[in-house]
């Protein structure tokens, strides 16, 4: 007799297929790097003056925020908004890589660092906000104090994590086929950029790997997004070798 029970194959797949799989990623990325970039063009362009550098002298970085305080407010607010899609994208591509059949570290590795990203730039965010609000009344090494720690953590901190994301996803994808290879080599080499970041904070000119990281980084997140497989069915097979005779 015949199991009535037990959906036939073709029904399971179907199944999986339709089965919830959360916000669009791709999508998602694509937010962040939106608001990522306005957060950078829109206040030069209001202001007329490029964000002061770390290495600038305490009284270069208050008079930045002193003339400028609505620029940085926005400049502050764009970048919390950006928090906020980079955390949900790394709780989508966990969930979707362990429907893939993952069970190596790299999908936690990656969540992690879409935690750490997300949080960084959140409190960056809020910082540059906050100086934006109170910097006329704030003493200029205090400012300029604020300034660096916002920096720290959005910039070098959020790289780092950009990094660990972008590793936790492209080497599963190495290994199993899941993106083309030059897209996860790719990634490898952001995700090693990202963590090779922090020597920024004693060597200056290591900053300059920051942007890269960060733009070119989120664009290869949003590829991602639109081209990793949603359940095993879509995943390429492997061609098989023939034994040498």
């Amino acid at each position: 007799m015949t199991d009535l029970s037990t959906p036939p194959a073709g029904q399971e797949a179907a199944r999986q297929g339709r089965r919830p799989d959360g916000p669009n990623a791709g999508i998602l990325a694509i937010v962040t790097l939106g608001l990522s970039i306005a957060s950078v063009i829109v206040p030069l362009l209001l202001s007329g003056a490029p964000y002061p550098a770390p290495a600038s002298s305490p009284d270069v970085v208050a008079r930045y925020f002193f003339d400028h305080a609505f620029p940085a407010t926005l400049n502050g607010f764009l970048a919390f908004g950006a928090s906020v899609p980079i955390g949900i994208y790394g709780a989508t591509t966990y969930a979707r890589l362990l429907r893939l059949g993952v069970r190596v570290p790299g999908p936690g590795i990656g969540f992690f660092g879409a935690i750490a990203a997300s949080l960084t730039l959140a409190v960056a965010g809020l910082l540059i906000w906050t100086l934006g609000q109170a910097a006329t009344n704030t003493p200029a090494t205090v400012v300029h104090l604020i300034a660096n720690l916002a920096f720290g953590l959005g910039g070098i901190g959020f790289a780092t994590g950009i990094g660990l994301l972008i590793a936790g996803i492209a080497v599963p994808s190495l290994i199993l086929g899941l993106t083309p290879r030059w897209m996860a080599w790719a990634g490898l080499v952001l995700a090693a950029l990202g963590e090779l970041s922090f020597l920024g904070l004693l060597w200056p000119a290591a900053v300059y790997v920051l942007p890269v990281v960060r733009f070119v980084g989120l664009a290869w997140l949003a590829v991602v997004g639109f081209t990793l497989p949603r359940n095993r069915h879509e995943v390429p097979s492997r061609p098989q070798q023939r034994p040498n005779p």
